[in-house]
């Protein structure tokens, strides 16, 4: 079994060599397809791209169409701590016997092909969805999206969650540029649904609709919401929409960032999944979904709370933005119970570090830099000298697991301690604070 999941994880992977393992065009995984026997034409889908939030706006629109009865698969990336996490059906990953299996069914056209780990990841999530015969893929884009790998689908609905400067170097340095790109998921005649806000980055995703004659919804113009609650434990809000208005509803992502995607997964659900249900079947399946969407997808990494007391809690944002909407809700938190502000962090070449640090200044936090075993990350000494002159407070350099062992020994109860910067701190979680 191994050797056949070594030909997987032996391929170039963005998260160690980046630039090398991005290949733009779609002919390898054409042909990888064709040589699955095209799985991913098999599919309904809803296609989700964006800079912050796709992930997470993916996982409720399938916890939707899962509580209201349809077999859905999910993919995401990238994976916690095993690839078969970017491959779910109603929240169960493949089995690592069918990921092997298959793998060794396709050796030759892998050898021949040569793909990257995500194009071979996304082949095998399409042909895997395909054999569990799911009602509806809900597929979010790794990269961009115009050439990104999953760009192979023919979905019926393109989601666009946000735009903002990220990949610059792949992707374009102007939100112009790389809306453009994201929007290349848009196809002929097929509704679009978007909530990218930034005037210059809903100019040109206008302009791609247009062009590709796809009817554009706006989720600013469909949908408002009035937030009850807001906390670490999830929120409550109402949220209106043009066919329906759903009362208090329940989400169990914290943030109120999570609450404009829960609006977006809503809308992407009444236009696919829930365009026949009656109000009440709707009604059902939205409160359901979004009230238990762990349950549901399997989907984790989101302002996790591991401990309550002291506080403890895991969250993959990477880049500014999403460090900011965590540390929105994490710092107000502690605060108010009078405690200090712990954070460890890991960072990977290219994610504006600098601007990050100014918002652990601004929270006064006390960040410890974890060294991360991949080749992109940034040494923790070089993290450390660069929040020090931001005016970040920071402890020295140390593995995850032991600066959790420290924080353990001398943390009061009002404190809490945020683990943050990318996937890879899951990964290195010791077991006991795993789920």
């Amino acid at each position: 079994m191994s050797d056949a999941l070594d030909l997987l994880l032996d391929r170039p992977q963005y998260a160690d060599v980046a630039d090398d393992a991005f290949a733009p065009g779609l002919d390898r995984m054409r042909a990888l397809l064709d040589g699955m026997g095209t799985p991913h034409e098999a599919l309904r889908a809803v296609h989700v791209a964006g800079t912050n939030g796709k992930g997470s706006t993916a996982a409720m629109t399938a916890a939707i169409a899962t509580a209201a009865g349809l077999r859905t698969g999910l993919h995401t990336s990238p994976h916690l701590t095993h690839v078969a996490q970017r491959m779910r059906v109603d929240g169960t990953p493949a089995p690592t016997d069918w990921l092997a299996d298959t793998l060794g069914q396709h050796r030759s056209l892998v050898e021949d092909v040569r793909p990257s780990f995500f194009e071979l990841a996304v082949a095998l999530t399409f042909r895997y969805f395909a054999e569990q015969n799911v009602d509806l893929a809900v597929i979010e884009v790794g990269l961009g999206g115009r050439l990104d790998s999953t760009n192979v689908l023919a979905p019926a609905l393109s989601v666009l969650t946000h735009v903002g400067l990220d990949h610059t170097d792949m992707l374009g340095d102007t939100l112009d540029a790389i809306a453009r790109e994201k929007a290349g998921i848009i196809k002929p005649e097929t509704p679009a649904l978007s909530a990218v806000t930034p005037d210059e980055a809903q100019a040109a995703i206008a302009e791609v609709a247009a062009t590709q004659d796809a009817p554009l919804h706006r989720l600013d113009d469909e949908a408002t919401w009035t937030t009850h609650r807001s906390g670490l434990t999830g929120s409550a809000f109402s949220l209106d929409t043009p066919v329906r208005h759903y009362d208090r509803l329940s989400l169990s992502l914290a943030g109120p960032h999570q609450q404009r995607n829960a609006a977006l997964a809503v809308r992407a659900a009444e236009l696919t999944v829930l365009a026949d249900a009656d109000d009440a079947a709707a009604d059902a399946a939205v409160r359901d979904g979004l009230g238990d969407v762990r349950g549901h997808t399997g989907f984790h990494g989101r302002l996790d709370v591991l401990r309550e007391a002291p506080l403890l809690v895991v969250d993959v944002g990477h880049n500014p933005p999403a460090i900011a909407a965590t540390l929105d809700v994490v710092a107000p938190t502690v605060a108010d119970r009078g405690g200090t502000l712990h954070v460890c962090l890991n960072a990977v070449r290219g994610k504006q570090l600098d601007e990050t640090a100014r918002l652990l200044a601004a929270h006064d936090a006390v960040v410890t830099p974890i060294p991360i075993d991949t080749k992109r990350a940034l040494p923790p000494d070089e993290i450390a000298q660069r929040l020090r002159a931001q005016g970040v407070t920071t402890r020295e350099p140390r593995p995850l697991a032991d600066a959790l062992d420290a924080f353990e020994r001398s943390a009061a109860p009002a404190d809490g301690l945020l683990l943050t910067g990318s996937h890879k701190l899951v990964d290195v979680l010791p077991p006991r604070f795993r789920d």
